[in-house]
C-alpha cells in the first residue's frame, strides 16, 4: 500500500474534479475560517501548475506567492483574485440564502 501526504491526495482530486475545489472553496469562504483557505490554496496551486506557474500566471514573484498563502498569510483581495484567476477561478458575492421557516 502506497501511502501518500494529505496535500498531495487533495492536489490529485482537484486536478481530476475542478467542480470539488470550487464546492470546497465556496464552503470555506462561507464559514470564514481563513486558516483553512489557506491550506484549500496551497493545494490547490500544487494541482494548477504549482507555485512557480501559478505565481507567472498570477503576475507574483513566487516568494510572495509562498509567503502569501504561508500559515501566518494574509493575503490582499488583489493578490487571492490574482491567484485564484491563474486557476481559472474567481471570487463571486452571492445573497444569503434565506431560511425557510414552517
Amino acid at each position: 500500500m502506497n501511502d501518500r501526504p494529505h496535500d498531495e491526495a487533495m492536489a490529485e482530486a482537484f486536478r481530476k474534479d475542478p467542480a470539488y475545489a470550487v464546492e470546497l472553496l465556496n464552503a470555506i469562504l462561507a464559514d470564514g475560517e481563513q486558516a483553512e483557505l489557506l491550506v484549500a490554496l496551497r493545494q490547490m496551486v500544487k494541482a494548477f501548475g504549482g507555485v512557480r506557474g501559478v505565481a507567472k500566471e498570477a503576475g507574483l514573484n513566487p516568494n510572495q506567492l509562498y509567503r502569501t498563502l504561508s500559515t501566518g498569510g494574509n493575503p490582499e483581495l488583489r493578490s487571492l483574485s490574482a491567484i485564484l484567476r491563474a486557476m481559472g477561478l474567481r471570487l463571486a458575492v452571492q445573497p444569503i440564502a434565506e431560511s425557510s421557516t414552517v
